[in-house]
């Protein structure tokens, strides 16, 4: 037996609590893991408290993403002892997740613990911080140098944010931070950024062109946001979408890309190759200050997890939830 969250849906309504599960419930896989840490990332939020309808299956164990310890595997990719993590695939949506003692997944969803990183420090940076380095490498593939301007980063109190301001002021980058939450501009600043403004100049509707200022951006919001970020994109600039906290909708026109030739990049943080997952996080071994880290992201228990995933829908929560789901 071992502990964790599930989801339920049934006569009795929708529901997520701290319960035990049988080993022999765990669902198919290749590699058994002792889960060491999970976290609490904008789908947890959705699906424990059911305020969107991520969750494919019941019962569900929520967490996209964890670090653990093999405990047996049937893959000569993987053996008892190693240290591994993995971001995505599905797990937490469809297939049981991080938030538990115990998970069983397929071997071609696991990497090997990235150098450089304990599994509470891979955790920390976690599919925010793995989501952010791929939209920074869509951007440095675009070719965007620091010279070429200002790179604006939505959503910049939470995870992704967080991660994108820091890797991109390491880069070299001037970077301006777009939030609701201007009480979090000296955090802001702390991470890298040089300006921080209000949201609200960026969430309500807009005109289809607006005045040139952005190179770049990296955007986890969505919706309005989405479409004046990419309308305020110079020429031949990019934007990385990655994320829809305002909303799934995209009420933009097309003039930002025909008249000014800017790039729209859909990032996908799921399903990428093992290679460019792994090449990700050598980036970030790179760029991430383990200091940084404290700065960032702040650990809770398992149980705990329940009431932060309403904090974390509040939008009251900064940074990365690290969850030891064994405290």
């Amino acid at each position: 037996m071992f502990k964790a969250i599930l989801v339920n849906k049934d006569d009795q309504g929708y529901r997520a609590q701290l319960g035990e599960v049988d080993e022999a419930s765990l669902p198919e896989g290749e590699v058994k893991v002792k889960v060491l840490y999970s976290t609490l990332n904008y789908k947890d939020g959705l699906a424990i408290t059911g305020k969107g309808p991520v969750v494919r299956s019941f019962p569900m164990v929520p967490g996209i993403d964890f670090s653990g310890q093999v405990i047996e595997s049937s893959s000569p990719d993987f053996k008892a002892g190693d240290l591994v993590l993995l971001n995505g695939w599905g797990v937490g949506e469809g297939h049981w997740g991080g938030l538990a003692q115990q998970a069983r997944v397929k071997a071609d969803w696991l990497i090997p613990l990235p150098k450089g990183f304990t599994p509470r420090q891979a955790l920390a940076i976690g599919t925010a911080g793995y989501t952010a380095m791929l939209c920074i490498m869509a951007l440095q593939k675009h070719g965007l140098k620091p010279s070429d301007g200002e790179v604006l980063v939505t959503g910049a109190a939470g995870g992704v944010g967080s991660f994108a301001i820091t890797l991109l002021s390491k880069l070299g980058f001037t970077v301006v931070a777009s939030t609701g939450r201007l009480g979090e501009a000296d955090y802001l600043k702390k991470l890298g950024a040089t300006e921080v403004i209000d949201r609200a100049s960026l969430s309500a509707p807009g005109k289809p062109l607006a005045k040139e200022r952005w190179a770049a951006v990296v955007d986890s919001v969505g919706s309005y946001t989405l479409a004046n970020a990419c309308a305020q994109t110079k020429s031949d600039g990019a934007v990385a979408a990655c994320g829809l906290a305002q909303g799934m909708d995209f009420p933009s026109t097309v003039a930002p890309f025909i008249l000014r030739g800017i790039t729209l990049y859909g990032i996908n943080s799921v399903t990428m190759s093992r290679a460019t997952r792994i090449a990700a996080y050598e980036q970030l071994s790179k760029l991430v200050d383990v200091k940084t880290l404290d700065e960032i992201s702040h650990e809770i228990g398992l149980e705990e997890s329940l009431k932060y995933a309403a904090e974390l829908m509040a939008g009251n929560v900064r940074g990365r939830i690290i969850v030891d789901v064994n405290k």
